[in-house]
């Protein structure tokens, strides 16, 4: 595959696909699984192939499934993926291999985002992108609706109940000036006791004076985790659909 020489103005999303499923209780990786008449992972790549502000796509898988993603890559043609890397057992290790393989390319946008998520909007993608031009890190999040408590240690009693209205709930993407993601994994694999959960976490501990600048989400940009997702991310592929066709009927009428 080509590649692209990366500079500042360059923006790699990252699709995240290294996950075996194991929550899900399936022997298939969630993102194989069918919804939508496609597979979870071709409804990702589909939104940011067909991006105008994305560069070049990156796809990391885990090494078992490697025939797999180049079979889907193949048959669907995407102009705009140009590597696919092997990812971890951990999720950074995904992330780590993505910023191997563009070490030496220039402080280009590094977008990641998880391939679980197939229901990410063109306007998530655009306000990521803007914001990247003014912040060297960015995350998408959306308000906390429910009341979050902290618990003592033993998980039975609570030892804190944060502002609501100072929570957030994370999405994806999270993108980052190439040389800040790398500095922070950089310490991060230093650091014996490193626990990462995802990207921005990652920043925050190893580079706490990097500021992440959080875009709004969308309540519809939901991860399949659980057997239930696979519904609801069905019926909000079908009010999707519904919605596009009565603008386009809306349209048609006013020719």
């Amino acid at each position: 595959m080509n590649t692209t020489s990366c500079d500042s103005n360059i923006n790699i999303a990252v699709i995240l696909a290294g996950g075996v499923g194991s929550r899900l209780g399936c022997p298939t990786p969630k993102q194989f699984l069918k919804v939508a008449g496609k597979t979870v992972i071709e409804h990702t790549i589909d939104v940011f192939d067909n991006n105008s502000l994305i560069d070049e796509i990156a796809i990391v898988i885990h090494p078992s499934y490697m025939d797999d993603i180049e079979g889907i890559v193949a048959r669907n043609q995407w102009k705009k993926v140009k590597r696919i890397l092997k990812g971890g057992n951990e999720r950074y290790m995904s992330s780590v291999s993505a910023i191997e393989a563009y070490k030496g390319h220039g402080n280009c946008n590094m977008i990641f985002h998880d391939a679980v998520r197939p229901l990410v909007s063109d306007r998530i993608i655009k306000d990521v992108v803007e914001a990247l031009k003014k912040y060297d890190a960015v995350d998408v999040a959306v308000p906390a609706t429910d009341t979050i408590m902290a618990v003592e240690k033993n998980g039975a009693f609570i030892d804190n109940i944060p502002n609501r209205k100072l929570l957030r709930r994370e999405q994806t993407p999270q993108a980052f000036k190439y040389d800040v993601v790398a500095k922070a994994y950089e310490k991060a694999l230093k650091d014996p006791d490193f626990v990462s959960t995802d990207d921005c976490g990652t920043v925050v501990k190893y580079m706490p004076h990097i500021k992440i600048y959080v875009v709004e989400g969308d309540e519809s940009n939901i991860k399949l985790t659980h057997k239930e997702d696979l519904f609801l991310l069905d019926k909000l592929f079908q009010l999707r659909s519904t919605t596009l066709n009565d603008k386009t009927d809306l349209g048609d009428s006013k020719d």
